[in-house]
């Protein structure tokens, strides 16, 4: 009987085999081997020990051949800092699916922001395409630049040319669809938490002035979803997606008995989850005194026994998809542009208002 994580005898071994061997998600191995992002020591050594053990020495030069010479390098390109990144559970998912699908070219990935040095690597590393992942139109010039290299791309919930393969998200109706919920239950007292709006990831009160000069597609989406249902809703914008934003945000909304809204909708679990600690640090109950709304459907640690109401979106289908236009793209054919829907899930965080 053959391990699955053994290839069969005179089968090349993967990336994937490498990954299992090390007990690793393939993004992770991957990273490992390209040297980008915050893979620690220890499971690099584990994900090159596995390597040697299946005999795997990185892209297959043969396969590098076939694709005209290329680098079997897939490029990502994100616009906060990797280790950031790396603390957001839908990040790892999206990383995760690309990786999926990436193996069917034996390709790995190299993750990029454009802040800083970085930046500048967008324009002259060594890759075969690019995902955006939820990129705002400020990088046309990257874009411009890619595109005259000949690169393909692909945007993950992103904007950057008309002509760039899109994947999709619902945002805008799904928090649509979450705001309702909460105005069915008679709430009208709705504030509202968002991810970062700007390139200097301001944080305060969410303003005109900042709706207006936002650079993110998807906070901008699920602004739009949730003024739908509530217009006049104000709030809080945050530099993250972290529960330590989350819970920042709920002090500055909820320390004021006499403007203290009734329900809070935040554009992310994490926040969701900082708005609860928040509202237990100043002696609320949720959902009796405050209800609360998130967006991503993943686990978060500490929760318990909080059961969030929330958008499920699915992450690693859409980073497949990603993946798959890429490998669509490589082998010359044409991608098709794919949207996702979310899925409303009614928890224990949301309740009527008390009378």
């Amino acid at each position: 009987m053959n391990d699955s994580s053994t290839p069969l005898a005179g089968a090349r071994p993967t990336l994937a085999a490498v990954a299992r061997l090390a007990g690793v998600s393939n993004s992770t191995a991957s990273l490992a081997f390209s040297g980008t992002g915050p893979v620690s020591d220890a499971t690099r050594e584990r994900v090159l020990d596995a390597a040697k053990q299946l005999n795997y020495a990185g892209p297959d030069p043969r396969a590098r051949s076939l694709r005209r010479g290329r680098s079997g390098i897939v490029g990502v390109v994100m616009e906060e800092r990797v280790g950031d990144a790396f603390r957001d559970p839908i990040k790892i998912a999206l990383l995760d699916g690309i990786s999926d699908e990436i193996a069917a070219v034996d390709a790995g990935l190299l993750i990029l922001t454009d802040a800083g040095d970085t930046a500048q690597r967008i324009e002259d590393a060594p890759m075969d395409a690019v995902v955006l992942v939820g990129c705002s139109p400020r990088l046309d010039e990257s874009v411009a630049m890619l595109r005259q290299r000949g690169i393909p791309l692909v945007a993950i919930e992103g904007d950057p040319a008309d002509d760039v393969p899109s994947i999709g998200q619902d945002n805008r109706e799904a928090t649509r669809l979450a705001a309702q919920h909460l105005h069915d239950l008679g709430h009208r007292e709705v504030a509202l938490v968002t991810l970062p709006l700007t390139r200097d990831r301001a944080r305060g009160p969410l303003t005109p002035a900042l709706v207006g000069g936002s650079s993110s597609t998807t906070a901008t989406e699920r602004l739009a979803g949730a003024r739908d249902v509530f217009p006049d809703a104000g709030g809080w914008t945050t530099r993250g997606s972290f529960v330590e934003e989350g819970r920042i945000a709920g002090v500055a909304l909820l320390s004021d008995p006499s403007r203290r809204p009734t329900a809070i909708i935040a554009q992310s679990d994490l926040l969701a989850a900082g708005v609860i600690r928040a509202a237990e640090e100043l002696g609320l109950e949720v959902p009796a005194d405050l209800s609360v709304v998130g967006f991503d459907g993943v686990r978060v640690d500490g929760l318990w026994p909080y059961d969030l109401t929330t958008l499920v979106q699915p992450a690693v289908e859409k980073g497949r998809a990603a993946g798959h236009a890429i490998v669509e793209m490589l082998e010359g054919r044409p991608p098709r542009p794919t949207s996702f829907t979310s899925e409303f899930h009614r928890g224990n965080t949301t309740a009527e208002p008390r009378a």
